[in-house]
């Protein structure tokens, strides 16, 4: 049986999910973020988990986000955004009063984690 291809962009952020998986939990794709804080995104079939660099003293924090704890999903645009509704590469997972944005090398990847997180939120 073929291994099934999981959408990702550095393989050692897909093994360092992989490495953390409980059991039954599927990874649906792992992405890598770019600009500060965030270090990549990876969705299963139960969490989201963002790599935080933000730490004082070069510490990294892997947060795992419940989908039932994610209150909204957005896609983040400048003022001058007068494109397509996927014209970004950022969104914001809205957590409670916390918010995560990550930004990522290519719309298409902010598309595909915007409908995944929509998905299991809704």
């Amino acid at each position: 049986m073929a291994q099934q291809t999981i959408p990702h962009d550095r393989s050692e952020q897909l093994q360092q999910i992989r490495s953390g998986l409980l059991e039954g939990e599927q990874i649906i794709a792992v992405y890598d973020a770019i600009g500060t804080g965030t270090g990549f995104i990876g969705l299963t079939n139960r969490r989201v988990i963002i790599q935080d660099k933000s730490f004082v003293g070069k510490r990294v924090a892997i947060t795992s986000i419940p989908y039932s704890k994610i209150t909204s999903v957005s896609v983040v645009a400048n003022k001058s955004w007068a494109g397509q509704f996927f014209s970004t590469g950022s969104i914001a997972i809205h957590v409670g009063t916390h918010t995560y944005e990550v930004d990522f090398r290519g719309d298409n990847k902010a598309q595909h984690v915007h409908n995944i997180i929509l998905h299991y939120i809704s």
